[in-house]
């Protein structure tokens, strides 16, 4: 596979965006420097027609202020730290108060909003796409200098490969995700209540009304939570139950049932009109099911659709939210010296005849 690559006009911070294609026969992917943005993913449907199956927007000028993250890397540290505090090595880190009283995916310059240096590599199975940047000591107040390379591959078999590496010279925090809105039936085509969806998890970690874990891990067998089979996203969404109403509808961090370290399926969906489906696998412990409940019709996307409540679903493979604060989570705290490395697949069939 080739990648093609195109420079913008406009520069930032002095430094050149490009816009990247990667592409089959039946799939491209664009994807910028600029906060390593998936602009847009062309995949067939069950007639072999295709559609941009992600949120964004036609002027690039709308990446640098929104607060969507559409399809933008994320980073230091991916989804919520309650009031904003982090404590590494005995030492005490005041961060952003972007999300409230609480810091959320990075800060106000997070991974999403800087220009990565990017270069076309080649490996066994072709080309592919490497950003790298380096997240200077201090930066948004986390420790550390911080060297982080985020690679794209797109396979013949329509994988979307990312993998995410680190290393830090300090003790730091990192959890990087990517966080693009996905709709089966094509960005334009509506609300996505009428997808299925399988999440491979069995709990949660439960969330208060300003999304900040508890510390409580609760079982969801049996509740408006349970994805452990397919089940339409808006089949449950609107029900009467504690974190649904403290989520505005699905918001959570799943956690992958039997997680090893190894790669694994932890998500899929389907979409039975457009024939579509998406598998999702991750190296992480937990995965954010996101059912875009804060979209509004304000939000002016691509092609001059107004995106409304619930027209795309994030699933953002992470370590847990808030881990700092809690002993029995996941630890995010990538120790000096030590490489931080996962990867995240997703993958795009078409349902069986």
């Amino acid at each position: 596979m080739r990648i093609q690559k195109e420079e913008m006009l406009n520069k930032i911070d002095d430094k050149s965006v490009y816009i990247y294609t990667l592409a089959n026969k039946d799939t491209t992917v664009k994807i910028t420097n600029y906060g390593g943005i998936i602009l847009s993913l062309l995949t067939k449907n069950k007639h072999g027609e295709q559609d941009d199956i992600v949120l964004g927007y036609d002027k690039f000028e709308d990446y640098k202020t929104t607060t969507t993250y559409f399809g933008s890397i994320i980073g230091r540290c991916a989804n919520r730290i309650g009031k904003a505090e982090i404590e590494v090595d005995g030492v005490k880190y005041q961060l952003e108060k972007n999300d409230g009283n609480n810091h959320l995916h990075g800060g106000n310059k997070g991974f999403n909003r800087v220009v990565w240096n990017s270069e076309i590599k080649n490996d066994k199975d072709g080309e592919y796409l490497s950003l790298s940047y380096l997240s200077r000591d201090g930066e948004e107040n986390y420790p550390g200098n911080l060297e982080v390379i985020v690679e794209y591959k797109l396979t013949d078999e329509n994988e979307l490969v990312i993998n995410y590496y680190g290393k830090s010279d300090k003790d730091t925090v990192l959890n990087l995700t990517n966080h693009s809105y996905f709709n089966l039936g094509g960005h334009a085509s509506g609300d996505i209540l009428n997808h299925k969806v399988k999440i491979c998890g069995s709990s949660i970690t439960v969330a208060n009304s300003e999304s900040i874990p508890t510390g409580e891990i609760r079982n969801i067998l049996g509740t408006p939570m349970d994805f452990t089979t397919l089940k339409y996203v808006g089949l449950d969404i609107e029900k009467e139950y504690d974190q649904l109403i403290n989520g505005n509808g699905y918001d959570h961090n799943w956690i992958i049932d039997d997680y090893t370290g190894e790669l694994k399926k932890a998500a899929e969906v389907v979409d039975d009109k457009s024939g579509r489906v998406l598998e999702v696998f991750t190296t992480k412990p937990g995965i954010q099911f996101y059912t875009g409940n804060f979209l509004n019709e304000d939000e002016i996307g691509k092609g001059g659709v107004r995106y409304k409540k619930r027209q795309g679903l994030c699933l953002e493979t992470q370590y847990f939210p808030d881990s700092v604060h809690h002993s029995g989570f996941s630890n995010i705290v990538l120790e000096a010296g030590q490489e931080y490395r996962h990867t995240t697949v997703y993958k795009m069939s078409i349902i069986d005849k």
